[in-house]
C-alpha cells in the first residue's frame, strides 16, 4: 500500500530545514576575525571555540583591578593576531557572572587566560603585554619545522621568532630529524632547518661543519652547537639542556618556565644582580654551567627579591655572594667549606663548591618558616589569598567548635567586604578586589 505525505507536513518538513540552513549560515557568518575582541558567554561560547582554530580566552571579572589593566593590552593584540597568516581570535568571559563556564573550566582566579587549540583548552603562562603576547602566541599556529632557504629567510625567521623563546636551527639538516623534538616542544622553543645558506651563516651562528643543530638564546645573547650523534636520546638531551640560558635571573616567571625541568638549581644569591662584582661573577657560573649541564644554574639578588633570598637564610647581614642547591621542593644543600664566596679567585670557589656537591659533603637544611610564607605569598601573590582566609577561619572555627563557643566566626561575602572598612582576616592592602580567584599579572 502507498503512503502519503500530507502537504501540510511536507511544508514543515521544508521549513525545519530553511530554519536549520539560515541558522546554520547566519552562525557561520556570525563569527569573523575581524581584530576585535569577542564576547562571549554561555549561550554562545561553545560556536565561538568550534569556529576557530586557536581562541585565547580571557576568563575576567568586572570588579577585578589586574582584570581591568589586562584588557587594554589585549584590545592592542588582537588585530595584530587576527592579521597572521593562520589567525588567533581573542575572546572574553565574565566568568563572574557566567558561573558555569567558570566551573567547567576550573577558573579559581581572575584574570584566567586560556588557549583553546581546535577546542582543546590548556593554561596560558606566557607575557600579558601586548606585543609579547603576540609574539608568544604566534608559536601556536606556526608550523612545527620552519624551512629556510636562504640567507634572509633565515635572518627573518629569527627575528620574527623574538626574543622570548630559544631559538634552534639545523644547518644541513632534514626536517624529519628535529620533527619529533619540535612536536614535542613546540610551546617552549621555535625550530627550523636551513636547507641553502653562505658561509655567512657559518660565521655568524659560529659553527664549522655540517649537520649541525644551533641553538640562540637572543635576549641572553647565547648560543651552543651540537654536532650530533643525532639519535634520539642525545638529540632530546640537547635540546632540553639548552632551554634555558646557562646562567637565568631568579624570578617569578622563570621558576614558573622551569615547572618541568627535573635538574636541581644551583643558586647563587647576591646583594644586587646589577653590580658590577656580580655581573663577573656571572660571567664565571657561565663557564662552570657550560661543564654541568645536568644542573641548572641561577641568581638572584637580595635588592632584586628579597623575601625569595631569605628563604635561603640569605639577608644584608649574610655574608655573600652564597651558594645553595636546591631541589625546588623545601629543603636545599649547602656545601662543607663554601658557605660563602670570596672577592678573591672566584672561579676556583665555585669549582670548590660543585666538586663539594658532588662529592656529597653537604647538608640539608629545610626553607625557613615566616619567609617561606612571604615566598609562597610573592609567588601566589593575591590570587589565592582568600584561600588562606579561608584557612584560618576554618582553623578558628574548629577551635571554637572544641571549646563549645556558641556562636562561630562567619565568612563574608564580597558584598559584606565591600561595606566593611576593616576585617579580621584580610589585610588592609588587599581590597575588594582580593576576592577568591584573582590573578596578579
Amino acid at each position: 500500500m502507498e503512503k502519503r505525505v500530507s502537504i501540510p507536513l511536507l511544508l514543515l518538513v521544508l521549513f525545519s530545514l530553511e530554519i536549520t540552513v539560515q541558522a546554520s549560515s547566519s552562525s557561520a557568518e556570525k563569527w569573523v576575525v575581524d581584530g576585535k575582541v569577542l564576547e562571549l558567554d554561555d549561550s554562545n561560547f561553545d560556536s565561538a571555540i568550534a569556529a576557530f582554530d586557536c581562541v585565547l580566552v580571557d576568563f575576567y571579572a568586572p570588579w577585578c583591578g589586574h582584570c581591568k589593566r589586562l584588557s587594554p593590552q589585549l584590545d592592542i593584540a588582537a588585530p595584530a593576531l587576527a592579521a597572521l597568516k593562520e589567525p588567533i581570535v581573542i575572546a572574553k568571559v565574565d566568568a563572574d557572572k557566567f558561573r558555569r563556564l567558570a566551573t567547567k573550566f576550573d577558573i579559581d582566579g581572575f584574570p584566567t587566560l586560556k588557549i583553546f587549540m581546535h577546542g582543546v583548552p590548556m593554561d596560558y603562562n606566557g607575557p600579558r603585554k601586548a606585543d609579547l603576547l603576540v609574539r608568544y602566541l604566534k608559536k601556536f599556529v606556526a608550523p612545527d619545522v620552519s624551512i629556510l632557504d636562504s640567507d634572509s629567510a633565515i635572518s627573518n625567521f629569527v627575528e620574527a621568532a623574538g626574543t622570548y623563546f630559544p631559538i634552534y636551527i639545523g644547518f644541513g639538516l632534514n626536517e624529519s630529524v628535529i620533527s619529533d623534538m619540535a612536536k614535542k616542544y613546540k610551546k617552549k622553543a621555535w625550530f627550523s632547518v636551513a636547507k641553502d645558506f653562505s658561509e655567512n651563516m657559518t660565521v655568524l651562528h659560529d659553527f664549522d661543519k655540517v649537520p649541525a643543530l644551533v641553538v640562540r638564546h637572543p635576549s641572553y645573547n647565547e648560543q651552543s652547537v651540537f654536532y650530533g650523534p643525532f639519535d634520539v636520546e642525545f638529540l632530546e638531551d640537547f635540546v632540553k639542556q639548552n632551554m634555558f640560558p646557562l646562567v637565568m635571573p631568579i624570578t617569578y616567571d622563570t621558576l614558573k618556565s622551569l615547572d618541568n625541568d627535573e635538574r636541581k638549581i644551583v643558586l647563587t644569591i647576591v646583594e644586587d644582580e646589577n653590580d658590577e662584582k656580580s655581573k663577573k661573577l656571572i660571567r664565571i657560573l657561565k663557564s662552570a654551567a657550560s661543564a654541568n649541564r645536568d644542573l641548572v644554574f641561577g641568581y638572584v639578588g637580595i635588592k632584586q627579591w628579597e623575601d625569595f633570598a631569605d628563604t635561603f637564610g640569605a639577608n644584608k647581614k649574610t655574608k655573600l655572594p652564597k651558594m645553595v642547591v636546591w631541589n625546588r621542593n623545601e629543603d636545599y644543600l649547602t656545601v662543607n667549606g663554601s658557605e660563602s664566596i670570596d672577592e678573591e679567585d672566584q672561579a676556583s670557589q665555585v669549582s670548590r663548591f660543585l666538586e663539594g656537591y658532588r662529592e656529597g659533603r653537604t647538608i640539608e637544611t629545610r626553607m625557613s618558616g615566616p619567609s617561606m610564607l612571604g615566598f609562597i605569598n610573592s609567588l601566589f601573590s593575591g590570587s589565592n589569598a582568600v584561600y588562606l582566609v579561608f584557612f584560618v577561619v576554618a582553623t578558628i572555627f574548629v577551635i571554637q567548635s572544641i571549646r563549645g563557643d556558641e556562636e562561630p566566626p562567619r565568612v563574608s561575602t564580597r558584598d559584606e567586604v565591600n561595606q566593611s572598612s576593616t576585617s579580621s582576616f584580610v589585610p588592609e592592602t588587599q581590597s575588594s578586589e582580593s576576592r577568591s580567584g584573582q590573578k596578579e599579572d
